[in-house]
């Protein structure tokens, strides 16, 4: 039987390719089981097979407390130092001892519950070496065959006991996918589950499209091309953003390739899906009128404060420029990173000089300018106050219609408005009275203090994290926890009742 268990263990390991120690392992997990069954659950027993004779001996074991130890629960699995020291006087707690007990012998019945957990084993066994093997491949191209489709997803068979995922929503709609079908996919996560997928792939994500330029465009895979983002309507269209590390190499051209042959290998990959190749250009305003192609723009307003550019284009391309459905807008400003506004020419020039207005009645009414000195301001590109006021004076005396003793004027009022803003928001903070429903949880001199920062009432507290509470002074931070805490109690009362 030893020489069947040996045979055994050869053959599963040569079969399925796992490590014979897991195997052994399996074996070993399994005759503890029987033994417990036999001489009672409660027991810790472990067995050792003697990985060249087949051999086994089984042992009872306890772990080790320290004698004042209150921590003793089950005697059966468990010893004082004192009484485990009869067994191995080397013994220390934490550890175990050992005591031979009789093996269970071999035989049908326990061969079948070995052969159960060796089967887990395996597969358990079988995953992990999926997931050692992939781990390092999230992130790149993989292909392999469809082996079922479900309501769920698409599962493929990417050989060597790996199978992949692809969830219903990470498929191109309306993509028709059959069994035995090859694909390629975009390996998003390699995740270690008990069961089910591990590793989970997808054909929507803008990194598919990516991987499949470097596929088929020689000079992407070589570095000669850099692909810097990349944006996609699935199935529909998509926006590639494209810069050569070589002057001699036209990232546009090679991307395209010879009669379009490379971006129509790419486009049917994915379905026919439409792919613009821009050009990418540091200055982020020329970048964006690049992705808004084939729309051509005829201004463009930036706003570095909002991350955000109006767009004009003229009026009889206005529905090109948003495209269906708001489309070619939508993947210009994924691709560019900016929120992107669309508007005709009429309307920016409506909004443009809107905002002009209202911008010189500011700087009339703040600096007691009359509308001429408001309106040079406005045209040379000053938006607030402080712009005026900090500006180098080097810009102000650059201006053609004022001399130094304006420049001088303006930059006096302008820090002058500045202050009494600041005295006024000061006085205004000080002035702020905590709500009864703060003073009920801080206590009143704290409530104050807190409402001169701008903390007001309950719910303002309960808005805060613990660090910035304690940033505001007069409180360590468990004192600030149990505040939050005490502040937060309503939400949790009002959530019970729904």
């Amino acid at each position: 039987m030893n020489k069947e268990i040996l045979m055994a263990v050869d053959a599963v390991s040569n079969e399925k390719g796992v490590d014979k120690e897991i195997i052994f392992d399996a074996l070993e997990a399994a005759l503890a089981s029987a033994a417990r069954k036999k001489y009672g659950e409660e027991l810790d027993v472990r067995v050792s097979i003697n990985r060249k004779t087949g051999g086994y001996d089984t042992f009872r074991r306890w772990k080790v407390f320290a004698d004042e130890s209150s921590e003793l629960e089950t005697p059966e699995r468990e010893l004082r130092l004192d009484d485990a020291r009869d067994l191995d006087k080397d013994v220390e707690p934490g550890g175990f001892v050992e005591q031979p007990m009789e093996s269970v012998p071999f035989g049908r019945i326990l061969a079948q519950t070995a052969k159960q957990v060796i089967v887990q084993k395996v597969r358990e066994a079988e995953r992990a070496q999926v997931v050692d093997a992939y781990k390092d491949r999230a992130g790149t191209l993989v292909s392999g065959i469809v082996k079922r489709v479900d309501r769920n997803g698409v599962y493929v068979d990417l050989g060597a006991n790996a199978e992949g995922f692809i969830a219903r929503e990470e498929m191109i709609p309306r993509e028709p996918v059959r069994s035995q079908d090859r694909i390629k996919a975009y390996l998003k996560e390699v995740r270690t589950e008990p069961r089910g997928p591990q590793l989970f792939l997808s054909r929507t994500a803008p990194e598919f499209l990516i991987e499949l330029f470097k596929l088929e465009v020689p000079e992407v895979g070589q570095g000669l091309i850099n692909i810097l983002a990349a944006a996609r309507d699935a199935g529909v269209r998509a926006k590639i953003a494209v810069r050569s590390n070589d002057p001699r190499v036209d990232p546009v051209g090679a991307c395209v390739g010879m009669r379009g042959s490379r971006v129509q290998a790419v486009s049917n990959e994915i379905a026919g899906e439409r792919v613009d190749i821009i050009p990418f250009d540091d200055n982020n305003a020329q970048f964006v009128i690049n992705a808004m192609a084939p729309a051509e723009v005829t201004s463009i307003v930036v706003d570095e404060d909002s991350h955000s550019m109006d767009i004009a284009v003229s009026e009889d391309k206005l529905s090109q420029a948003i495209g269906r459905g708001g489309q070619n807008i939508r993947l210009a400003s994924e691709l560019t990173g900016w929120e992107l506004n669309v508007m005709s020419e009429s309307q920016a020039e409506a909004k443009s000089e809107t905002e002009s207005s209202a911008l010189r009645e500011t700087f009339m009414k703040q600096l007691d300018v009359d509308a001429d000195v408001a309106s040079i301001l406005v045209q040379e590109g000053f938006s607030t106050i402080e712009e005026i006021a900090y500006v180098p004076a080097s810009e102000l005396n650059g201006i053609e219609e004022f001399d130094e003793e304006i420049v001088k004027e303006l930059r006096t009022r302008a820090r002058d408005v500045l202050l009494t803003q600041a005295i006024a928001s000061e006085e205004s903070m000080d002035g702020a009275e905590p709500g009864a429903d703060l003073i009920e949880i801080t206590g009143e001199s704290l409530g104050k203090a807190l409402a001169r920062k701008g903390i007001r009432s309950r719910d303002d507290l309960a808005d805060l994290a613990v660090d910035e509470l304690v940033e505001m002074g007069s409180v360590d931070e468990k004192q600030a926890g149990e505040l939050i805490m005490n502040a937060r109690k309503h939400w949790f009362a009002e959530e019970a009742k729904v």
